[in-house]
């Protein structure tokens, strides 16, 4: 049974990564080279909602296959990989329940970002916003690397 947790762990972080990965470095740059701006964002939109459910869901999973993988809970592998995780369960609550949520009320109120001044407070609240919602998406990908990093190095140690 834990040997099947593990690997059904490892291929949920790999989801994770990989999705992020895929999503963020081909498919978003892809459909904003493609399209005008309004049209990208509308597009890409469409997938946030679904996007975000994926890596929360993809995280707390993660977190529960690898509770029940493990043999020994202590060790420098077990806490690090457990703070990780931990970790990507809070920014993915935090982004998909309360950052997401707001980005689309300021987007809403900005309308077009084609028409809208670069200097109008709700196109600079959602700039700030979106900045953040990048940052944190760059550190859950990480986050996932570090645990396939981990997961290579100490199991079997």
């Amino acid at each position: 049974m834990k040997f099947i947790a593990f690997i059904l762990y490892m291929l949920t972080v790999s989801l994770w990564v990989g999705g992020i990965a895929l999503f963020t470095f081909v498919i978003t740059p892809l459909i904003f080279k493609g399209f005008s701006r309004d049209a990208a964002a509308a597009i890409v939109d469409k997938f946030f909602n679904a996007y975000f459910l994926y890596n929360f869901s993809l995280s707390i999973f993660a977190m529960l296959l690898y509770l029940v993988s493990r043999q020994i809970w202590t060790g420098s592998g077990f806490k690090a990989s457990i703070i990780l995780l931990i970790f990507a369960v809070l920014i993915n609550s935090y982004v998909t329940f309360k950052l997401h949520p707001d980005i689309l009320i300021v987007k809403r109120q900005v309308g077009s970002f084609e028409n809208a001044p670069k200097d109008d407070p709700m196109r600079r609240k959602f700039g700030r916003l979106h900045a953040v919602s990048a940052v944190l998406n760059l550190l859950v990908f990480a986050d996932g690397v570090a645990l396939l990093v981990i997961e290579n190095y100490f199991r079997g140690r």
